[in-house]
């Protein structure tokens, strides 16, 4: 029997009633002529003075050793390097100048990209949310396989086909739930990685609405004497019951690298990209142990200013009772080693 998120030529959410991307394109030009996929205000200081705040120099001595707790690297938008298991793991890389065609069309970067493809350290595995510009980069990945990278590939179903047209593999598509062992380089250890549900669509062209699956990718590193150790990329997503169910079927997260950003207007994003408010909702389906947010202040895509989350993300974590730093801010560039829980 076919899983109840497919259908006809493509998939579709967990609650069905959740439809997105069948926009009108008269509604798209509507909407880019008002404004909505621009900010409303330049941050403090402007963006040039965002982007010397809230980047560091990348600490290539610590990138190039092979790490075997983890550790997390931000390098914009939803590109994190996470470090474990003497393996070196990259979420959605996008190191373009612009999120669009070939990076060089669509929404502008205003943060420069930490690091170039050729400058990464030796990318063992790559997980792709889904298909959209400013997660699925044709310049990035050009980049990493003209600087002989040759890193396996996670995708969602459907996806799989754009990566053999540009003959770029091993390439494993999976569907939600699905689940596949990785080697690590630890002797009796491995990574278990599942599929997650999220909310939110897929569209390269105006011909392929949703024709690919999207989701999350849960990490669990199995090691001798200890409990799994769990972090969470859950892609692109909106709030949704998804959470709860991950939690209930895979167990509380260690680490989560959560979207904050990318929110306004909140008629037209509140069901594909979650707001500050919503990435603490998530967490707390988790229980989640830490966070570190992602989706935000790297490219121009929606009307809030770049900083905006931050204030925002403060609020809904003081009304939670929350710590304030429960969900990282990292600056692009920064690398943080993530503190496994004791006993």
């Amino acid at each position: 029997m076919k899983p109840s998120h497919h259908r006809s030529g493509g998939f579709r959410n967990s609650n069905p009633d959740i439809v997105i991307g069948n926009f009108p394109w008269y509604e798209m030009v509507w909407r880019g002529l008002r404004g909505d996929f621009t900010p409303l205000a330049k941050p403090e200081g402007g963006y040039d003075g965002f982007a010397r705040d809230w980047s560091m120099p990348v600490d290539r001595a610590r990138l190039a050793a092979r790490r075997i707790e983890p550790v997390v690297t931000w390098l914009g938008h939803v590109t994190v390097l996470l470090q474990v298991a003497g393996l070196n793991i990259l979420t959605d890389p996008t190191l373009a100048g612009f999120a669009g065609p070939y990076g060089r069309y669509g929404a502008p970067r205003m943060v420069p990209a930490p690091l170039m493809p050729h400058e990464l350290p030796p990318i063992d595995l790559v997980l792709v949310s889904h298909n959209h510009y400013d997660h699925l980069c044709d310049a990035t990945i050009a980049g990493l396989i003209a600087a002989g990278q040759q890193p396996s590939i996670l995708v969602p179903l459907g996806l799989k086909a754009w990566f053999d047209a540009r003959d770029i593999g091993p390439v494993t598509e999976l569907d939600w739930w699905d689940s596949v062992d990785v080697p690590t380089r630890v002797a009796g250890a491995h990574l278990r990685i599942h599929f997650t549900p999220s909310q939110h669509w897929s569209r390269r062209t105006p011909f392929d609405t949703n024709a690919t699956l999207w989701g999350g990718f849960m990490l669990e590193w199995h090691r001798r004497g200890a409990q799994p150790w769990r972090f969470l990329f859950p892609g692109d997503t909106g709030y949704s019951g998804d959470f709860k169910r991950i939690r209930e079927r895979l167990g509380p997260v260690d680490f989560l690298a959560v979207p904050i950003g990318a929110y306004l207007p909140r008629d037209f994003m509140k069901a594909m990209h979650a707001n500050p408010a919503d990435a603490v909702q998530i967490l707390l389906d988790l229980e989640a142990k830490q966070a570190m947010g992602v989706h935000w202040g790297t490219f121009r895509l929606t009307q809030e200013a770049f900083d905006q989350p931050p204030r925002d993300l403060a609020v809904a974590l003081r009304e939670r009772g929350l710590r304030p730093d429960a969900v990282w801010l990292l600056r692009h560039g920064e690398t943080r080693a993530i503190p496994l829980a004791s006993g």
